[in-house]
């Protein structure tokens, strides 16, 4: 070896490089993921002190017996609390924070949660769900951390998961109908096909059925409006052959699309301050009016109480709603400018 190449070999630098082809392990202490005073602690306090059992009712996996063990409905609403909290509403970036985010991975304890089941949670269990709501009020009133005195009552339009091509009349639909019927016969005629694993039929057929079972939705849902319309207009009725329960409403940037008309009753100050949802309210009516009385209803059967006083746009009251109010014991009055009025604003319609 000549002098030049070994000077060059002695001072080549010798460097470590990452080796990304070999496995690694890693020490991580839960509790060291995030500070005693995070949000996400408060949570899962709150939802460790709920009445949970009613998420278990059809469980089959008990002590004693076989069966693959169910995710914690604890851990599951926890994980949608906060994630609400958080601006977080779809389950798959839900189920991709657990594994990313370090309040959502302290949050599941190790405990890996799809976004399946984070969507079955939220979609099988409304029932129980609204009971918990119920429940979580019946607190905060006993406490006095949530006071009934003024009530604020405003509404949404939340696009729904239907494209518009999908209504059809109900000629359409009959066509569909038979459609659905021709393929879910030729699916089962197919049982026997070697070609084809159990589970590949199994959710051919799921899915054949479920088609048709929109479809019937949508028939009924047909029905259901022709009995509220009169002469030719029955004839121009239309149902999404994909979400039977969506209508067409002009939404808040003026274009008509399939949606829903969601209604919210907070409680709180009118200065400002926190707010606490206290009604809620899902139709696929598109217009507000008429809606203040079933909030003032479904307050009170969640509560026992009547609210003081109602505060909602003009367009939301009915003559009979003042009256139905007034009836129940409301001692104030509906503010029409908006659901929160500066002090001083006009527009008082006095309960009779």
């Amino acid at each position: 070896m000549s002098q030049k190449k070994a000077r060059a070999a002695e001072g080549r630098v010798r460097t470590k490089e990452p080796d990304r082809s070999q496995g690694w392990l890693f020490k991580q202490m839960p509790e060291q993921l995030v500070e005693p005073e995070h949000p996400v602690r408060v949570v899962a306090a709150a939802v460790e002190a709920l009445d949970l059992r009613g998420f278990l009712a059809g469980a089959k996996a008990v002590e004693g017996h076989a069966g693959r063990p169910v995710t914690s409905p604890r851990l599951l609403l926890a994980l949608w609390v906060y994630g609400i909290q958080q601006g977080v509403g779809t389950a798959t970036e839900l189920a991709r924070r657990c594994e990313e985010d370090r309040a959502y991975q302290w949050l599941a304890g190790g405990v890996k949660v799809s976004h399946d089941k984070l969507s079955q949670f939220r979609v099988e269990h409304l029932e129980v769900l609204q009971q918990v709501f119920t429940d979580v009020l019946s607190v905060l009133l006993q406490q006095g951390l949530v006071s009934l005195e003024q009530v604020a009552q405003d509404g949404t339009r939340v696009r729904a998961s239907a494209s518009a091509p999908s209504f059809r009349r109900e000629q359409s639909l009959r066509e569909c109908q038979e459609q659905a019927e021709l393929h879910l016969q030729a699916v089962l005629a197919q049982k026997d096909d070697p070609e084809l694993t159990r589970g590949q039929q199994a959710t051919r057929e799921a899915k054949a059925r479920d088609y048709q079972a929109r479809v019937d939705a949508a028939l009924e849902a047909i029905k259901q409006q022709q009995a509220r319309k009169k002469g030719a207009d029955k004839e121009k009725v239309r149902a999404s052959s994909t979400d039977a329960d969506a209508r067409v409403m002009k939404m808040a940037d003026g274009g008509f699309r399939p949606a829903y008309n969601l209604q919210f009753a907070v409680a709180g100050e009118a200065l400002g301050g926190p707010r606490t949802i206290v009604g809620v309210e899902v139709t696929n009516q598109g217009s507000d009016m008429g809606s203040v009385s079933p909030m003032v209803e479904q307050i009170e059967q969640r509560t026992g109480q009547v609210p003081e006083r109602v505060l909602a746009d003009g367009g939301h009251a009915t003559c009979a709603d003042v009256k139905q109010c007034a009836a129940k014991g409301l001692k104030r009055s509906f503010r029409c400018p908006s659901a929160w009025p500066r002090p001083g604003s006009r527009g008082t319609i006095p309960p009779r």
